[in-house]
């Protein structure tokens, strides 16, 4: 936006300077009677003004996170008691804050008093560091629950560029130290009344379908299915899933891409809410950013989903 504005401006002034030669009767381009007068060069003012505003309000949602909170029934049984379910994703730890900030996040988590905590993926990312990957994992292991707390990898979190000071082995190291759960093309049984699934993400190779996961479940079970990217569901709705929890989109992360993700097919949803037949989806916008810290195209969260019997 702000360079069509500085090239229009440039064409304007362009036009002027032609208008205004050769105008004077000594060929000079001045018209007789005086030196001309520069037109005002507002639309560079406007094109300054709207990049400030664009770019404060952007790190304004990056840096602001909220806590979003979902109210869901089922059929069902969970036993006579609703089910509180904390989703952190996204937070490519050192983008917008470090160790420290996440565990502060975290106890307002805690404030919740969530059953379950899920993280699902890009929990670090290549410019992450050692200290903020273990500050955080303590932060989560810290986290009192019902049922504990799991995670999911996301595309970022075994990297990419192989030259952070840690590899995704300690990674997992320190998430099992801080008893943080990875799920990897797994499932676990909740107490009687809840089936968790953490998936690999989209992007490895091999990793198993919908079917291959629900081949041995009890559909009988509130089925929760991790899911780092929304890319499958049709398949997790056909197989009986209840829930579905996904991250990567960023919301968008600055307009308009998120629309653009989804007219392109890269995601089936940019961001919150949806439900299909008798399974609900949500994608959240991450408590983070990637690479850049603005956010312009959605807020920066955290999900706290409720789900009750009918």
């Amino acid at each position: 936006l702000c360079g069509v504005l500085i090239r229009r401006c440039r064409r304007r002034r362009a036009d002027d300077i032609l208008r205004r030669t050769p105008s004077g009767a000594d060929g000079t381009g001045v018209p007789d009677g005086g030196d001309a007068e520069p037109a005002p060069y507002w639309q560079g003012a406007l094109a300054i003004a709207v990049t400030v505003v664009y770019l404060g309000i952007g790190w304004y949602l990056a840096h602001h996170v909220v806590q979003t909170n979902y109210a869901l029934t089922t059929a069902k049984d969970l036993g006579g008691e609703s089910v509180r379910i904390a989703q952190i994703s996204d937070s490519h730890l050192g983008s917008t804050f470090d160790g420290e900030q996440f565990a502060v996040y975290m106890q307002r988590v805690q404030e919740t008093q969530p059953d379950l905590v899920v993280v699902t993926g890009d929990f670090v990312d290549d410019d992450s560091t050692r200290e903020d990957m273990e500050i955080s994992c303590r932060a989560l292991g810290n986290l009192q629950t019902t049922y504990g707390v799991y995670f999911i990898w996301g595309n970022h979190d075994r990297g990419y560029g192989g030259y952070r000071n840690f590899t995704w082995a300690d990674l997992e190291t320190c998430l099992a130290e801080n008893n943080v759960h990875l799920l990897a093309d797994e499932s676990v049984l909740l107490g009687d009344h809840l089936c968790l699934i953490g998936r690999e993400d989209h992007s490895y190779p091999g990793r198993a379908s919908m079917e291959e996961l629900m081949r041995d479940i009890d559909k009988d079970r509130y089925i929760i299915v991790l899911d780092h990217q929304p890319h499958d569901f049709a398949a997790q709705q056909q197989t009986g899933a209840d829930l579905v929890l996904c991250g990567h989109t960023h919301g968008g992360q600055m307009f308009p891409v998120g629309i653009l993700g989804e007219v392109s097919g890269a995601n089936e949803k940019n961001y919150g809410l949806e439900t299909r037949g008798s399974t609900s989806y949500i994608v959240n916008s991450g408590i983070s950013d990637w690479a850049i810290p603005f956010k312009t195209g959605c807020i920066a969260e955290y999900g706290i989903i409720d789900v009750m019997e009918e």
